[in-house]
């Protein structure tokens, strides 16, 4: 005979409950624009205005699985000329599986842009280099950074909702 009460699939006493994990499926380009407006011989340094975007969306298929969108933006100025204009918007394809709702937040905006940064970084060096101009090599973002200064800034313009990423400027 067997005991109707008894759970299926019980846990020893004692072990911990599993650690979340966190599978990349895909990474891709969604969208790509580099521009090159003012082209020609420069005398001096160009200025150039970075900015980094992060957001996260749930799959339509769910079983935890999530968008997460690398935004990154540069913009080179000299001498009032526009040099060139690169837009990269980078995203994968993650599956989280065993997270509680408060680690949730923290893996898809932070963990997960960490690791989608270096690929879209060199996207960018080798598309400003096939434009005509040295590589633009960005510099290691600190998404923990980013994502405690989009928290706070959400939470004093009075609004409870967490960040879905936010806007950087780095030279």
């Amino acid at each position: 005979m067997t005991d109707a009460s008894a759970p299926q699939n019980p846990q020893p006493q004692g072990t911990p409950p599993q650690a979340p994990a966190m599978r990349v499926l895909g990474q891709y380009i969604k969208d790509l624009s580099f521009e090159n407006p003012g082209h020609g011989p420069v005398q001096a340094q160009p200025n150039i205005d970075l900015g980094i975007d992060v957001g996260a969306t749930p799959h339509a298929d769910g079983n935890g699985l999530y968008e997460v969108s690398l935004k990154l933006s540069a913009k080179a100025t000299a001498e009032q000329t526009v040099l060139f204009i690169c837009e990269l918007d980078y995203a994968g394809l993650f599956q989280i599986q065993n997270a509680q709702q408060g680690q949730m937040e923290p893996m898809l905006l932070i963990e997960c842009p960490r690791l989608l940064f270096p690929f879209a970084r060199r996207i960018i060096a080798e598309i400003t280099r096939e434009g005509g101009f040295p590589p633009l090599l960005i510099d290691p973002v600190d998404f923990v950074q980013l994502y405690q200064s989009q928290y706070q800034r959400a939470g004093t313009e009075g609004g409870t909702a967490a960040p879905s990423g936010g806007e950087t400027g780095q030279a």
